[in-house]
């Protein structure tokens, strides 16, 4: 299993599927939750590795409620 250090700066939506362990629909669901910046490029979702992790963390104010 990757280390969250192993992972790019810009993650997709694929990173956090693999990341949180949960499956593609819910990773996209999750993404969609505006619980955390996420950019549409095109077809792609990015997110901010530093945002994901302070969402996970915690660090996010109020938006971090799962």
């Amino acid at each position: 299993m990757k280390q969250l250090e192993d992972y790019p700066d810009v993650l997709n939506v694929n990173d956090i599927q693999q990341i949180l362990g949960i499956g593609r629909r819910q990773a996209y669901e999750l993404v969609s939750s505006n619980k955390f910046h996420a950019v549409r490029v095109g077809r792609s979702i990015k997110i901010l590795k530093g945002v994901f992790v302070d969402w996970l963390s915690g660090s996010m104010g109020n938006n971090s409620d799962i």
